[in-house]
């Protein structure tokens, strides 16, 4: 069987995470990806850790599979050669460079679009290549901070907190590959390709979402709810007799389902907590009611009889425990791979489950430069004989 993408390919010069995550997920589904990186450092998260396996961090190995890797020197005449020489036979051109670094180079849109008129060019920064930011690098942390997101991720004792994972940068990285795709698509119909510019400042603040919309339509400023739900009460954690859980009631029958597993039914019938913009109003006074009952059994009794009942619950899991998942590993969400030079590596699966061209794993992730002599031999040949004539 067959990649969706098998016959696109693709010239990757990003690094860290929202670039790598995007040619992965492209990787994944089938194209083929050449990894371009510095001769002598490589992309930085080769050095992010611990942990390491032999000397391959695990930053690394979580973006970078099903690609081939070669170095290039860009800030010389050769490298930005071989780019101009890859591009002729390639779909695909990606970059997370500062704004204007790849036309410094000579290798912006408009130079590469004339060697290949079909080309699609992704350009992933910080802020754009518009407006008064453009030439301000882009980090993470620092725009999950300036998007809003912090502002509405923590409590009033905690204050503002960045989520767990790089959010902006994974955002970015699946934003990049539906634009991407979505240029590949228009191509079959054109003929010409196009840039697509994509900002982590954009998509981390496209991730506001029904918040972002609420202080639109109302003029208040939201602020940290915590694990609560700034529209849906009751939609939070609630500690049990053992641990805490989450439960996610999302309509009035839901609730009235709820208090009866709690044995609290009076409540559904209670005028205060009839509907959720009932409940929302009442949140102070219904939560603690809530809480008390769920204080009297187990994580796991509430949830196997949240869900015997439908009621939205789930426990909160650490990763151990999710790797563990049999829904998970039904799903084949965790996976191994024999790496050439560290052995075995576990790797977290990919969600994209196409039936008839389903994912596969074909490349580890590279070592630095691991394909010069595959990709690169040929082409400084060709360059070589044409300067002999």
């Amino acid at each position: 069987m067959s990649g969706a993408l098998e016959n696109i390919r693709i010239i990757d010069l990003s690094r860290v995470l929202a670039g790598p995550y995007c040619t992965m997920i492209l990787g994944d589904l089938g194209a083929e990806v050449i990894k371009v990186e510095a001769p002598d450092s490589g992309d930085e998260t080769r050095k992010w850790g611990p942990p390491f396996q032999d000397d391959v961090s695990a930053y690394y190995l979580t973006a970078n599979r099903n690609k081939k890797a070669i170095t290039l020197n860009l800030k010389e005449e050769e490298g930005r050669e071989v780019i101009k020489r890859l591009v002729q036979d390639s779909d695909v051109i990606i970059n997370n460079f500062k704004t204007g670094t790849m036309e410094r180079f000579g290798l912006g849109y408009e130079t590469l679009a004339e060697i290949n008129p079909g080309i699609v060019y992704c350009s992933i920064t910080g802020f754009g290549e518009t407006g008064p930011h453009r030439y301000l690098p882009g980090y993470d942390f620092i725009i999950q901070g300036m998007s809003g997101l912090m502002s509405i991720t923590g409590t009033a004792e905690s204050g503002p907190q960045k989520t767990g994972v790089a959010i902006a940068d994974v955002l970015t990285g699946m934003y990049a590959c539906i634009g991407i795709q979505s240029a590949l698509l228009e191509r079959n119909s054109s003929g010409i390709g196009q840039k697509v510019d994509i900002a982590l400042y954009d998509a981390a603040v496209s991730a506001l979402v029904n918040v972002g919309s609420s202080y639109l339509m109302s003029g208040n400023i939201p602020t940290g709810l915590g694990n609560a739900h700034a529209n849906i009460v009751p939609y939070q954690t609630f500690k049990t007799a053992d641990s805490e859980m989450v439960i996610a009631v999302g309509n009035d029958h839901q609730f009235t389902t709820l208090c009866e597993v709690l044995k609290i039914p009076q409540y559904a019938q209670d005028k205060r907590f009839r509907t959720n913009p009932d409940r929302v109003k009442q949140r102070d006074v219904l939560i603690p009611l809530l809480q008390t009952a769920f204080l009297q059994e187990s994580t796991e009794y509430w949830y196997e009889a949240c869900r015997k009942k439908n009621i939205p619950a789930g426990p909160i899991q650490n990763i151990q425990e999710v790797e563990q998942d049999k829904q998970l590993q039904a799903r084949n969400m965790f996976i191994t791979y024999d790496h050439p030079t560290i052995g075995q590596i576990k790797m977290i699966g990919s969600p994209l489950k196409l039936s008839r061209t389903p994912v596969t794993v074909r490349h580890h992730p590279p070592n630095l430069g691991e394909h010069n002599d595959e990709i690169l031999q040929p082409l400084y040949e060709k360059m070589t004989h044409k300067g002999e004539n």
